[in-house]
């Protein structure tokens, strides 16, 4: 893991309508059904103003730790000054300090995998926004590659 610092990212997507969990395995399924939107309602390409080809998935406004309810958000970074769309909302993450994790493997079981090792590890975390990077590395889904963003104190 790697510690880095990373500025203020403004972000336009879609979001679950209320908070999730992770108990009872809560927040898998309304993940994968807001993921399932994102993907059917071809939401990639009704993002203006994008930076790039990136997609990120926000994990924020935490109730307390990763046992608390959360909200979960889907989206691209976008140029400043960018318009939302109808349908669509914003998101900033905070510029701050973040640990890196990386997920390999098939998808999305390395996404799960690398987050039950960020909750069993020592990582001081800020319950800020967490956040994973999906691009061209998570193209194949049998051999994935994410990046993973946690705020930390």
């Amino acid at each position: 893991m790697t510690r880095t610092k990373i500025n203020s990212t403004r972000l336009i997507g879609i979001s679950l309508p209320n908070k999730t969990i992770n108990k009872n395995a809560q927040s898998n399924i309304d993940i994968g059904q807001l993921w399932q939107q994102f993907e059917a309602g071809n939401y990639f390409g009704k993002i203006p103003g994008k930076t790039g080809n990136s997609i990120y998935a926000v994990y924020h406004n935490y109730d307390g730790d990763y046992m608390d309810p959360f909200s979960y958000f889907i989206g691209c970074p976008v140029e400043p000054g960018t318009e939302v769309p109808s349908g669509l909302v914003e998101l900033t993450i905070a510029a701050g300090e973040f640990q890196k994790e990386v997920a390999k493997g098939p998808m999305p079981a390395c996404i799960g995998q690398a987050w039950q090792k960020i909750w069993e590890s020592e990582i001081p975390r800020a319950y800020k926004a967490d956040f994973e990077v999906y691009d061209e590395r998570s193209a194949d889904w049998n051999d994935a590659e994410v990046d993973i963003f946690i705020s930390v104190k």
